[in-house]
């Protein structure tokens, strides 16, 4: 009997062996059959919570083990989060901050965008609205790029908590859409939020 598990113990360490090597190029396939918007990344082996001796597993059993022990399932469709964009944001409101930081990331062409400044108006001061500022304005790209922003802006209207936009000389407001003459601003895109208050520090981000 005693001979008998001895040849047994045998036996299972090298089908053992050339399981973990099965299990290495098939975690390969795996890896390189991971479906859209998933990434299997590998991680450092970690002790099972249960004892091999305990359970009565075959060789197929024991390498899905392994596997499961080495690779971990990374959701790339997560939230990513907003980094600080051009703006100045030293008195901006949240929503305000988040269109200013959302048209940074989306257009890296603008090179600047005004914030909070003296205007006899409010929503500059009280960090409720941003200037995006358009290079070469006049040209048929910068008018494009201008316009662009505008449906951008409205695209994200509920988002921005957005009030309005002027570009070229006309108002747009995301009830009525163009409504008005915009008084100017053929050099930059006007973009008003309802603001949401003033950061705590606490806010975060996301696209």
């Amino acid at each position: 009997m005693a001979a008998v598990v001895a040849s047994g113990a045998i036996a299972f360490a090298v089908s053992g062996s050339g399981d973990a090597v099965a299990s290495r190029d098939h975690a390969e396939s795996v890896a390189d059959a991971a479906p859209y918007g998933v990434q299997v990344a590998a991680t450092a082996p970690t002790a099972s919570s249960w004892a091999l001796s305990s359970v009565s597993a075959g060789p197929d059993e024991t390498a899905a083990a392994s596997r499961a022990s080495r690779w971990r399932v990374v959701n790339l469709n997560a939230p990513k989060l907003l980094p600080v964009g051009i703006a100045p944001e030293r008195g901006l409101q949240v929503k305000t901050i988040l269109a200013a930081r959302a048209i940074s990331a989306a257009f890296p062409e603008i090179k600047s965008i005004g914030g909070v400044r003296p205007d006899p108006l409010p929503w500059h001061p009280r960090g409720l609205a941003i200037d995006v500022m358009i290079p070469n304005p006049s040209s048929a790209a910068g008018i494009a790029l201008g316009n662009e922003i505008v449906r951008f802006a409205f695209k994200n209207a509920d988002r921005f908590a957005l009030q309005d936009c002027i570009w070229r000389g006309t108002y747009y407001t995301p009830e009525r859409g163009p409504s008005g003459s915009g008084y100017g601003h053929y050099d930059h895109v006007h973009i008003t939020t309802h603001g949401g208050g003033y950061p705590t520090g606490n806010e975060v981000y996301v696209r």
